[in-house]
């Protein structure tokens, strides 16, 4: 089954005749997805790729195509606005991917999904990330590369795109699938964090394992150990990069800064190891000790 997608998800690209939009729906199609509707003010009544309807706004999509998932490609000073448009178009789960989406623009955000009414609620993976995929389902929505994917049971959870790439190129490598693959985003305010991410592969009956990457900055990875060692009961492993990362230097992403102790890959890394997570010692051992965990479990 895996988490977020499956066979019934039906997406919209926000977004769909820009540069990025295009190439990525057309990489998302290829896969297999279901793209159903596209998005880009002034281009309503276009077909996108004698394929797709492209729709001047969300509303229209939505009542006309039945979209139950948004991909925002959109430049980063109206990312917020096309995000807040699918969240008042009634669409429950959405993926940001645009990078530099301005840190007071994401406040208001968060705060406007968090008020919600309970019977309607939204779910928004990212800004700047890679976004998510079901490989069982061949469904995609975002950037990852669909062909590295290989279906199975494990979950990959990771702040880091390129990382993700990683971890799934080594497990299809050693033959280990899986079953779903989320990127959450690395900047310092984002729609889902660790801790929901792994409470959904906890439930999920089709997910054994998780693969667990996170980095430097603030504390989601302290958060993610304190749920892993109270409420996970399947197994994790962890990866921690930026332990040469020196003090109030930002690293890549936005979030990436050590800004006290916590936030540093050592202490990280100590309480997910503390929780019982089996800590990965480098980017290179993904794979290896993956599979060294889940040939423990017989």
């Amino acid at each position: 089954m895996g988490i977020l997608l499956d066979e019934d998800s039906r997406i919209m690209v926000q977004g769909i005749t820009g540069r990025e939009g295009s190439f990525h729906a057309r990489s998302c199609l290829a896969y297999g997805t279901k793209v159903v509707a596209g998005v880009t003010p002034g281009r309503g009544g276009q077909v996108f790729d004698d394929v797709v309807p492209v729709f001047d706004s969300v509303d229209e999509a939505v009542e006309q195509t039945g979209v139950n998932v948004a991909l925002i490609f959109v430049p980063p000073p109206f990312a917020a606005d096309a995000v807040v448009e699918a969240v008042d178009a009634g669409v429950p789960l959405i993926a940001c991917i645009t990078e530099g989406v301005p840190v007071q623009d994401m406040v208001r955000v968060a705060r406007y999904i968090a008020g919600r009414p309970e019977d309607q609620p939204v779910r928004l993976i990212g800004p700047n990330c890679p976004g998510m995929i079901n490989p069982g389902a061949r469904c995609k929505v975002g950037i990852m590369p669909g062909a590295i994917h290989l279906p199975g049971r494990v979950g990959v959870v990771s702040r880091s795109g390129t990382l993700t790439y990683e971890a799934v190129g080594q497990l299809t490598g050693l033959g280990i699938g899986q079953s779903s693959c989320v990127g959450i985003g690395g900047d310092p305010i984002i729609g889902t964090s660790f801790v929901e991410i792994l409470d959904l592969y906890n439930r999920d009956p089709d997910t054994d394992m998780v693969v667990f990457i996170g980095e430097i900055g603030g504390n989601m990875e302290q958060e993610a150990a304190a749920f892993i060692g109270e409420h996970m009961n399947k197994p994790v492993c962890a990866l921690i990069v930026g332990a040469t990362a020196p003090p109030g230097k930002r690293m890549g992403h936005a979030g990436a800064i050590i800004t006290g102790e916590g936030a540093t890959a050592e202490a990280k890394i100590r309480a997910l190891r503390e929780a019982g997570a089996a800590i990965i010692p480098t980017p290179a051992d993904i794979g290896v000790t993956a599979q060294q965990v889940l040939a423990g479990l017989g």
